[in-house]
């Protein structure tokens, strides 16, 4: 069976979001799921949603990671051998191979760098990348690295490349994958010192390589992988959701005090704008693959509800079920040899 770990003191409201949406991942994807955390606070939880014999069971680690961790502070509690916090116990199950998947809600840099720290990187890859789907206008982009490395160099963008190509043909179901560069121009020849060093890269990288994108190409949905450095891509992210959230609110506030007409429009809309609301929703994938370190590791957004923390498990099981990470040790292999 499936086993996948759950940070039950992941989320913002932890634990009832977290166990919640366990329990609803655990009979309706038929998994094992292991909650890692505060036993005591996690048991009363567990029985409130009724579990019966699903299996679920608790491993206890008294200790958590905070947002107020950072720094040299976080990294001594990421690395240290005997640590007790959720994460680096979770993490250590994926490593000894009593689970196949780790996926937290809780701080994101706190995960990756308790994943780097337990479980190294895969051959070949240097940094590991945060790798979110983006909605296009014609489906979806997976978009690497959107925080992990603020700084990277180019070398590390063709290694992302290469990562991002087999998650979107493995796990999201595209086949032979277009990958491009996040740039000021789409034009090669434009862009900074990584995307000019790296465009070559990937022009010889056996890759379904499309060339620089900008934003309109890249929301356009021109690309299925868009590659890009941690700061640049966390940008995008954060206004992204900034300007979903923005035209949404508006829309709601137009209708509203439109009168009678609008809202009437706003009924008829109503449908449409579900449909939007939906498709703009981070819940609905749960969870953001790291890739590159040697084990699938999935980190979703502080503000979780026990849906998204559904979907962040489906997200994992479809990544083990794909056995993603072995395609990606083979293609890293396999282009190191070239």
């Amino acid at each position: 069976m499936t086993t996948i770990v759950l940070d039950a003191m992941g989320s913002d409201n932890y634990p009832t979001p977290d166990v919640a949406g366990a329990v609803m991942a655990a009979r309706e994807y038929g998994v094992e799921i292991i909650l890692v955390g505060d036993e005591d606070r996690i048991k009363p939880v567990l029985a409130t949603q009724n579990p019966g014999n699903l299996p679920i069971r608790i491993v206890h680690a008294p200790e958590m990671l905070t947002m107020e961790d950072k720094g040299m502070a976080l990294a001594l509690k990421a690395r240290r051998p005997n640590a007790k916090n959720s994460m680096a116990v979770g993490i250590d199950l994926v490593k000894n191979g009593q689970a196949q998947a780790f996926v937290t809600a809780g701080n994101t840099g706190a995960g990756m760098a308790t994943a780097y720290f337990r479980l190294g990187t895969i051959e070949g890859v240097d940094l590991p990348a945060l790798a979110p789907v983006f909605p296009t206008a014609t489906g979806s982009c997976v978009v690497l690295d959107i925080g992990a490395n603020p700084e990277v160099k180019p070398e590390n963008l063709y290694q992302f490349a290469i990562m991002g190509s087999i998650y979107a043909e493995k796990v999201r179901g595209i086949p032979n994958p277009k990958v491009g560069l996040i740039s000021n121009g789409e034009e090669e020849g434009k862009g900074n010192h990584n995307v000019k060093e790296a465009t070559p890269m990937l022009k010889n990288a056996g890759l379904n390589f499309y060339g620089n994108v900008e934003g309109k190409e890249f929301i356009g949905g021109a690309v299925d992988v868009a590659v890009t450095d941690g700061f640049t891509g966390n940008v995008m992210l954060k206004t992204s959701e900034a300007v979903a959230k923005l035209i949404v609110d508006k829309m709601k506030e137009s209708i509203k005090n439109g009168g009678p007409l609008a809202m009437l429009g706003g009924l008829l809309v109503k449908p449409a704008l579900g449909k939007i609301k939906k498709l703009l929703d981070p819940s609905e994938e749960g969870a953001a693959p790291l890739l590159g370190v040697n084990g699938l590791v999935f980190i979703g957004h502080g503000r979780s509800d026990e849906i998204a923390i559904k979907n962040a498990i489906r997200v994992a099981k479809n990544a083990i079920e794909a056995q993603v990470l072995e395609a990606m040790k083979a293609g890293i292999r396999e282009r190191l040899q070239h």
